[in-house]
């Protein structure tokens, strides 16, 4: 896995800077900004927050996780499809997960259903049988 320096390397390049401009917009001069990237020298935050407020994603360059995308930038299907799975009794979202998870490729990895009491049903775990 990556760690701190290669990602913050890997936005840098995403972003197409230098490590002057980078190193400009942290307030650090170039040689710091190649010491965070190789990793030799640790920053502070001011300077990851005046990287973040440059497009940098520095939830990425400090865990190695993307930062999600806004609900603002959902389409309208993709609006609908949240609304709509939102409502669903919760045995139906897990048979739900479930198959999306499948049709995804990823298999066994899809969450379980949760154990149902019985005698509960819903349309979703019915057609699924």
């Amino acid at each position: 896995m990556k760690g701190f320096g290669p990602r913050l390397r890997e936005e840098r390049e995403r972003l197409g800077m230098t490590q002057r401009v980078f190193g400009d917009i942290g307030g650090v001069e170039p040689n710091a900004q190649g010491k965070y990237e190789s990793g030799e020298r640790t920053p502070r935050a001011d300077y990851l927050a005046a990287l973040a407020n440059r497009g940098v994603d520095a939830l990425y360059v400090l865990s190695g996780q993307r930062t999600p995308a806004p609900l603002e930038s959902l389409t309208a299907d993709e609006t609908g499809l949240l609304g709509a799975f939102r409502r669903l009794p919760a045995a139906d979202k897990a048979a739900l997960r479930h198959v999306l998870g499948r049709l995804a490729g990823e298999g066994s990895r899809v969450e379980s259903a949760p154990q149902m009491q019985p005698g509960c049903r819903t349309f979703l775990t019915e057609v699924l049988r």
